[in-house]
């Protein structure tokens, strides 16, 4: 297969930048020069920038547009004004997640969505399938591309670079950066605050020239998604393929606060309601290491008498906790701070149940 590469392929390279398949993307995992380690100190500590360009974007316009989203996706547009954003989650009818993504609601005609790469032409044919007359569905993937700016100093680095910064948690707005015209949502994946820019593909080259320009005396570091992944498992925060798939519905990935169970349809729906009244469906928590193991996905999650109660989705060591900490998917059996085992390599490594986050977050502070 051969790999799409972002429009920033060329500055990765020079950066010394290791890659790895993302969605069909050859993307950054790590920069030469201290490795997820360092990235991952750095957004945490200081400001980190990521590019996320791999990740889907589509259109959603026309008369009603809103309307016609909102009976797709799971959470209730009606719920929020033009210029702010949602998460929300694409379900089959089985309830099973296609997907989960960002939802920005320019207008009342509009919405712009930015889903995870691999799924993006799946959500992109669902909505066509569905969408009325009059409702255009545009696949524009390739047609924009996405910089994450993470961390405490996040702020400082907009205002270096003339960036509105005073907008609320998961609302978004213009701004230019030598004359270069972009979107700046205040979201992010990492727990710590910060804001992603959408900006035209063919002009993206100088937006992060500038970026990392500016942010140079604040101490940035080009971020891979390597760093990304530890980060937002620090947070809970689930992966579509780990977390959320065609087999783990939002009930079970514990996301129902995305769904607008009071709205009268929604794909998957009734499957949905089902599974939060019937309660019999596993559910994900958190893991902390009593020791020094490190959960990997597909690890098998036990109770003390041996009994099989899960599997981990998510594990890796927490360079801010420095243990071990996963995501796993158990039975409802299991409560906040029992202690289970989990196979590591063939040793039976015990690991407290917990709840996510694992790091307080800081991506709503004023």
């Amino acid at each position: 297969m051969v790999l799409l590469l972002s429009p920033l392929h060329q500055r990765h390279e020079a950066l010394g930048a290791k890659f790895s398949e993302f969605g069909g993307w050859s993307m950054p995992l790590e920069y030469a020069g201290g490795g997820v380690l360092a990235e991952h100190k750095a957004v945490r500590e200081a400001v980190g920038l990521f590019d996320v360009s791999h990740l889907g974007k589509a259109l959603v316009r026309g008369s009603g547009a809103v309307d016609f989203v909102n009976r797709c996706l799971t959470n209730d547009l009606g719920k929020i004004a033009p210029g702010k954003a949602q998460y929300t989650l694409c379900c089959s009818e089985d309830g099973g997640t296609v997907d989960d993504l960002i939802a920005y609601l320019r207008s009342e005609f509009e919405v712009f969505l930015i889903p995870n790469a691999a799924n993006t032409a799946e959500v992109v044919r669902r909505l066509r399938a569905a969408a009325p007359e009059g409702i255009e569905v545009e696949n524009q993937h390739r047609d924009f591309a996405v910089l994450a700016i993470q961390g405490p100093l996040s702020d400082e680095l907009l205002d270096a670079l003339g960036l509105p910064s005073d907008h609320d948690y998961m609302s978004f707005t213009k701004g230019t950066i030598d004359d270069v015209e972009l979107t700046v949502c205040r979201t992010g994946y990492t727990g710590e605050r910060g804001y992603e820019l959408v900006v035209a593909a063919e002009e993206v080259v100088p937006v992060w020239d500038a970026v990392m320009a500016a942010g140079e005396s604040l101490g940035i570091r080009a971020c891979g998604l390597g760093a990304r992944d530890t980060l937002r498992t620090e947070m809970g925060y689930p992966l579509h393929g780990h977390e959320l798939s065609a087999e783990v519905s939002p009930v079970m990935a514990r996301a129902g606060w995305a769904v607008g169970w009071s709205k009268p349809t929604f794909w998957g729906k009734e499957a949905l309601e089902r599974q939060r009244e019937e309660k019999t469906v596993r559910t994900l928590r958190g893991l902390l290491a009593q020791g020094r193991g490190i959960p990997r996905p597909g690890m098998a999650v036990h109770a003390a008498d041996g009994g099989v109660l899960g599997e981990v989705t998510s594990g890796t060591f927490s360079p801010t906790l420095r243990q071990g900490i996963g995501l796993a998917l158990l039975d409802r059996t299991v409560a906040d701070g029992d202690t289970v085992t989990v196979d590591v390599r063939g040793r039976q490594q015990e690991f407290t149940v917990t709840k996510p986050p694992f790091v307080e977050p800081s991506t709503k502070e004023d």
